[in-house]
């Protein structure tokens, strides 16, 4: 008997420590926490685009790298090395400190080449896709292949990854789950259009808007649907999750708020006198989020009531996706320009010219924003 109940006892914790972690992983997924680094586009799985660091108050051109092409793909910035695609078709690692190459890996041929496909890097793996419809997994400290898997057409979404799975979206029309460590496909979910946006992780699901004007929501665990809602707009930005909400802009000239747990929009907002698409996605910041228009203007859009907080014009589309750090938000826009703004007003603080626009999205870590343009070259900016 007292084998019994020391057996029970022993099951009882047992129990109470699997519930535990299992509360711990889906916290984790609920309500991902920015880390030292920016390791994935957006920065984390829910694509909100905060950075844990802060920027010093004078900032300067610290470095200039040459990508051999032009960069749509946004940076990641791991354990201070910056791991970017080109148009080159390679595949780049370069030390944040000094802007030094570390080593190129190729990935595609120049005629095909890396295009917004960005790098996350987890597991000392990066994870990319390219323009010849290829994914790559790549050891982070060598830049050798690990292994490769070939979809149906060109990829310009960037994977994400959850757990033992790394999600990828192609212009085939599907979302694929392929396991990190091998590469093989555990499920793949087909849409009726191409998949440009990188999907968003929220309580288990991936979420995504296709090009065939449907917002999807597809079960990691196992590939099943949980949400197809028409949402008259075909999306090429991704989704922005907090608190159970889906925020994003559409080639339907809106930004639109979806409810995840209602399956409703929430609301959508649209300025009827400047009736142009968006291309770039959200950052979210307190109360509201950022987003670049092809109308050549950054706005804050309130996240309650879907209404205009301010605008700030540039001189081109905005196409970059604005990274919000502190007070601040950076952005890179069409022009030329690297821009902070205020992000309680939108006054512009601070601006670069550089000699061709801006198309990928910032990264932001250790007080350094990267990113790329599209003649080719890769910027850091600091302080002293």
């Amino acid at each position: 008997m007292r084998f019994k109940k020391a057996r029970r006892g022993s099951e009882g914790r047992q129990l109470k420590f699997t519930l535990f972690a299992s509360l711990l992983a889906l916290a984790s997924q609920t309500a991902p926490v920015p880390t030292a680094n920016w390791p994935q586009f957006r920065n984390t799985a829910a694509l909100t685009g905060i950075a844990s660091t802060t920027l010093p108050a004078t900032l300067k051109l610290l470095w200039t790298y040459e990508a051999g092409g032009a960069v749509e793909s946004s940076a990641a910035i791991v354990d201070g090395v910056v791991y970017v695609g080109s148009a080159s078709g390679e595949l780049h690692a370069v030390d944040l400190a000094s802007g030094k190459g570390k080593w190129k890996y190729r990935a595609a041929p120049a005629d095909f080449g890396i295009g917004e496909s960005s790098p996350t890097v987890a597991g000392g793996t990066v994870y990319i896709g390219d323009l010849t419809g290829m994914f790559h997994a790549v050891d982070a400290a060598t830049g050798k292949a690990r292994w490769t898997f070939k979809t149906g057409a060109e990829i310009k979404s960037s994977p994400v990854v959850a757990g033992t799975r790394v999600l990828i979206g192609s212009y085939d029309g599907n979302l694929y789950a392929l396991d990190t460590t091998t590469g093989k496909p555990v499920w793949k979910y087909g849409t009726e259009n191409y998949v440009h946006a990188t999907p968003a992780i929220w309580n288990g699901v991936a979420y995504f808007g296709g090009c065939d004007e449907y917002f999807h929501g597809v079960r990691i665990s196992d590939g099943v649907e949980v949400l197809k809602l028409a949402v008259e707009g075909y999306s090429i930005a991704s989704p922005a999750v907090a608190a159970g909400v889906g925020y994003w802009g559409t080639y339907g000239n809106e930004v639109i708020a979806v409810d995840l747990g209602t399956k409703k929009v929430k609301w959508r907002f649209e300025d009827k006198d400047r009736p142009f698409p968006y291309y770039s996605s959200a950052g979210l910041a307190r109360d509201f989020l950022v987003i670049g228009g092809r109308d050549k203007m950054v706005r804050a859009i309130d996240l309650a009531s879907g209404k205009s907080k301010w605008s700030f014009a540039t001189r081109a589309r905005v196409e970059s996706s604005p990274a919000i750090v502190g007070d601040k938000v950076v952005v890179g826009g069409g022009d030329g320009k690297v821009y902070v703004l205020d992000l309680a007003s939108g006054k512009k603080l601070w601006e670069f010219e550089a000699g061709s626009g801006f198309t990928a999205s910032p990264a932001v870590a250790g007080g350094r924003i990267v990113i790329g343009d599209t003649d080719g070259k890769l910027y850091a900016f600091g302080g002293a």
